[in-house]
């Protein structure tokens, strides 16, 4: 796929001109893996254990160091610069917070159940976030959270996992919609709450489907506080009643909600609004409300993704046979966007077949990660499988318009060797801690 992306830009004979190709630079990255994995693969599964916390240190320092001593590429200083080609420390943080975060779940007196513990944990995620995000890079930033799928394994509060999730929805959809309309919603949905268990619940519900209409209606016009209005109207009084029926539990969550709610989405809109740079506004749009961007300008991306992707057909076209793909008319399609070549050259067959691949290699390191032995082998295996989850969501969801575009590699797929390097140590290290298993 690397080498049809970069197949219309022509290719040499002469292997000194090939090598530096796309192709043949992830040619070289490929071989300098290869090397990698049998280094791996004969150190010890105890050194992993002993020296996990130390690699999540290094790891960090070169986070820390890539923001003085980094090349800035496309806005980001990610990047070393070594001889002729770029290193991503971001990509060897993973495998530092993933040693670390293995380590810390394994240690006897850690218990995600405690304040405390919980505190350490999310510590350790913040850390390489937070470095990330002064590059920035909020693609990358974001992979870390794939951390808290151990987390909630190991006992982490499911509550407070659904509160984080639903208050990164409300900051979401309040980003590009005004907070009354969010607002108008969710004191429907309060309604619709209240009014479940009340015996004679049929006007309330009648009355609430015709508030809602004319709240939809509302807003297409544009109107505002007009529309927040009558779905208060209804809800006030369902309080009321709730609150004497000794529901006063109910009532209280509900309101003490509906202004945390609303806070959370006026932060939001207020940001978006006034912190946000002109470009930053449109990358959001183009994810959350992308037929109100130029299709030759802001949502070219994605529009042309989306049609790569749709022209394939069933079967594809076959290899180099692309038209888009072979016009380069998919901006960054040997990296962020290589499913996008994939898609029209190998078809919906071929775009399935990667799926299942992910999925297959998802559910062996699941495999894998019950017949451990060891805490800190199972919770790596586990940790790795969240990596590779998050970053096969997020980069096949943004070329057909369901995640946003933050700039993600596809595992193993796309151009980078920093990406290809860090996943192989990562696999290495997991397939040296399962041969061990076999060892007395």
């Amino acid at each position: 796929m690397i080498y049809t992306a970069g197949y219309g830009d022509g290719y040499s004979s002469d292997m000194s001109v090939f090598l530096k190709t796309q192709v043949g630079k992830q040619t070289i990255w490929i071989g300098i893996s290869l090397v990698v994995l049998l280094i791996t693969l004969a150190i010890d599964e105890k050194f992993w254990r002993t020296f996990a916390y130390l690699a999540y240190i290094v790891s960090m320092v070169g986070l820390a160091l890539v923001l003085i001593f980094g090349k800035t590429i496309k806005g980001a200083t990610s990047w070393f610069q070594v001889a002729g080609f770029t290193l991503q420390p971001s990509e060897f943080a993973k495998v530092g917070t993933c040693l670390a975060v293995a380590a810390f779940l394994s240690t006897y007196s850690t218990d995600l159940r405690q304040f405390r513990s919980q505190v350490t944990a999310v510590g350790i995620l913040i850390v390489p976030m937070a470095l990330i995000l002064l590059q920035p890079d909020a693609g990358s930033a974001l992979v870390f959270l794939s951390f808290f799928i151990v987390y909630y394994r190991q006992g982490f509060s499911a509550n407070f996992l659904g509160l984080c999730l639903g208050a990164a929805t409300l900051l979401i959809v309040g980003l590009v919609n005004p907070t009354t309309h969010v607002m108008t919603w969710l004191v429907l949905i309060c309604s619709v709450v209240l009014m479940s268990d009340l015996k004679k619940k049929w006007p309330w519900a009648l009355g609430i489907i015709l508030v809602a209409i004319g709240c939809y209606a509302g807003i297409q016009q544009g109107l505002t506080w007009q529309v927040l209005l009558p779905a208060v109207a209804v809800l006030l009084p369902l309080s009321v009643i709730q609150y004497r029926n000794r529901k006063d539990r109910t009532v209280t969550l509900l309101w003490v909600g509906l202004v945390i709610s609303a806070a959370l989405t006026f932060v939001a809109n207020f940001g978006f609004n006034n912190a946000l740079g002109t470009h930053q506004q449109e990358r959001i749009k183009v994810w959350l409300k992308p037929s109100e961007c130029d299709p030759h300008g802001a949502a070219y991306n994605l529009v042309q993704s989306k049609i790569a992707i749709g022209s394939g057909g069933l079967y594809g076209k076959g290899f180099l046979g692309g038209n888009l793909t072979q016009g380069n008319f998919v901006p960054e399609q040997s990296t962020d966007f290589i499913f996008c070549c994939v898609g029209e050259e190998q078809g919906f067959i071929g775009s399935f077949s990667v799926i299942v691949l992910f999925l297959l290699l998802m559910l062996r390191l699941v495999n894998i990660a019950e017949r451990q032995r060891t805490a800190f082998a199972r919770h790596y295996a586990y940790g790795l499988a969240g990596i590779i989850f998050i970053h096969v969501l997020i980069n096949i969801g943004m070329t057909m318009g369901v995640m946003p575009i933050i700039g993600i590699p596809l595992p193993f797929i796309s151009k980078g060797g920093s990406s290809l390097l860090g996943f192989t140590i990562m696999i290495g290290i997991m397939m040296k801690m399962d041969s061990a298993r076999f060892v007395g």
